[in-house]
């Protein structure tokens, strides 16, 4: 931070030097400010040129939550077989509330979530979010009933909604600006990874017990609580902020929850009955009157000023395309290989591994990718990439298992999409204002969740709930995720800000931007 920082009692300057309670503020090193942005900091304030002291344990203890939750989005679906098993008499539809209160859940509390981490503490949204997860793991992996996993699951969400956006918000100020691009992608590419391991990940814990997806979470989730309560700092807004407009929050929870609702239950209600248009017409009326309701309302829970920026903009709606894309190749790999070539769950997981594998090879390497080639370019490649492996599919993949020659290519393609597309997109929170970085994280998340659940729709929708799919049948899905790749390439290309590389010094970010305020407290 550039900012000029003001600290409570007992803190350190930027200089490394303390002060006494009561005798003013510490006053940032000379250099640039942007109006109106002030950061107050705590005890470890943040040196603006090396960033927070525990930094990297900040980092370890967020990108460990973020993985937590991120893997729970995908890690259940390759166990729903053996959990309806466990639950005798359960139905299809029954089941699929295991992965449809997650989603609802997750996505309607996202920007809520982070509009009042911003507001209230980001350090102890996150720390709550965390207990709430570990502790709705552990019920999950108790769950004497189907109903009770899947109330189990609706908390759990509730824990991840807290998380996700929260650990992104916290982990900008910690970091000196010239090292956003590096962590941003370490942090994406996590999620990134997560998201690509879950198949595989949950193939092999499945052979233990399904329980064993949900257990697994609670010495990750007990660690991380204890190790945040240690080294994460609080960054909220300045005293005497005002709350976000309740009719806008409201709005907005109501909004997504339709819309994922309609998305998700659409396949199995059937896109043309009664209760899907209703839901769906509903959700676009509440959706029309929200947005009315955020360009009239100076404090709206999602701000206008928000998509002012033209990278965030263009991040939001490349996220959502591109997940939507990604959920159908994450989706559609798992479905083939089990039902077109007969691969067991195992077998099918370790089949899927090189995708994650590239992911993470091509995230670690997101801060060397953006210094060489900006934040553009790495993202239009990322979405092309899944366009690539979709249309790779297309053309060569048959009916007849050829794993090396006809599949192998297309899963590198989606790892290095996995991995190229994410940390440039969402680091276009870092052109907002300080106050709203996780608000800003909420959204590009939730446009993440959104398209996910309109990718596993369109699945659904394309080849039918049906056990045996055909290859046709695949080819179409895969051109539909060949469309979203494209899509988002476009949204990222046309809003993207000139020059593409920016001046050193000059490249913005969350904690950075001018138009907020907020207030830095110490670790516990």
């Amino acid at each position: 931070m550039t900012s000029a920082e003001t600290a409570d009692s007992g803190t350190a300057t930027p200089s490394g030097t303390r002060r006494r309670p009561g005798t003013g503020p510490a006053t940032a090193a000379p250099g640039p400010r942007p109006s109106g942005a002030s950061m107050a900091a705590g005890a470890g304030a943040v040196d603006a040129d090396q960033g927070h002291p525990a930094r990297w344990w900040i980092l370890a203890v967020l990108a460990a939550v973020a993985f937590m939750a991120q893997l729970d989005l995908f890690i259940v679906n390759v166990a729903l077989p053996v959990i309806g098993q466990s639950f005798r008499g359960s139905s299809l539809s029954g089941l699929s509330w295991v992965l449809n209160a997650y989603a609802i859940v997750f996505a309607a509390l996202l920007v809520p979530a982070g509009r009042l981490a911003d507001h209230f503490g980001r350090r102890r949204f996150l720390l709550v979010g965390v207990a709430v997860f570990t502790l709705a793991s552990a019920a999950c992996a108790a769950a004497p009933t189907l109903g009770v996993l899947v109330g189990a699951r609706a908390v759990q969400a509730a824990g991840a909604a807290l998380i996700v956006p929260t650990s992104l918000g916290l982990l900008y100020p910690a970091f000196a600006k010239r090292q956003h691009a590096t962590v941003v992608g370490l942090w994406a590419g996590v999620a990134a990874v997560a998201a690509t391991a879950g198949p595989p990940v949950g193939g092999l814990l499945v052979e233990l017990s399904w329980r064993w997806i949900f257990l697994i979470n609670v010495p990750i989730g007990i660690a991380t609580l204890l190790a945040g309560l240690k080294v994460l700092p609080e960054v909220r807004a300045v005293a005497g902020s005002r709350l976000p407009d309740l009719l806008s929050a409201v709005g907005v929870l109501a909004s997504v929850t339709l819309l994922v609702l309609g998305t998700v239950q659409g396949p199995s209600w059937g896109w043309g009955s009664g209760k899907t248009v209703t839901l769906l017409a509903v959700a676009v009326l509440v959706t029309a009157l929200t947005v009315a309701r955020t360009l009239r309302h100076p404090h709206a829970l999602i701000e206008r000023d928000l998509f002012t920026s033209r990278p965030f903009t263009g991040a939001t709606i490349g996220l959502f395309a591109f997940f939507i894309g990604f959920a159908i190749f994450l989706l559609s790999v798992v479905l083939f290989l089990q039902g077109q070539w007969h691969y067991s769950v195992v077998r099918s997981g370790l089949a899927i591994a090189p995708g994650p594998a590239t992911a993470a090879v091509f995230a670690v390497s997101a801060g060397r990718i953006r210094a060489r080639f900006g934040r553009t370019a790495p993202a239009m490649a990322g979405t092309l990439s899944m366009a690539v492996a979709a249309g790779y599919w297309m053309l060569f993949t048959g009916p007849h298992p050829d794993y090396p020659v006809t599949f192998l290519p297309g899963l590198f393609f989606g790892g290095i999409a996995a991995g190229l597309t994410q940390a440039p997109l969402f680091a276009a929170a870092g052109f907002l204002p300080p106050d709203r970085a996780t608000t800003g994280s909420a959204v590009l998340n939730m446009a993440r969740q959104v398209g996910s659940a309109v990718g596993v729709a369109v699945v659904v929708v394309v080849i039918g709930a049906g056990a045996v799919h055909t290859v046709a049948e695949f080819h179409h899905v895969w051109a539909a995720e060949l469309i979203a790749g494209l899509v988002a390439c476009l949204a990222v290309a046309v809003t993207a800000r000139a020059p593409r590389r920016p001046p050193a010094g000059s490249e913005p970010q969350a904690g950075n931007q001018g138009g907020g305020t907020a207030r830095r407290s110490p670790g516990r």
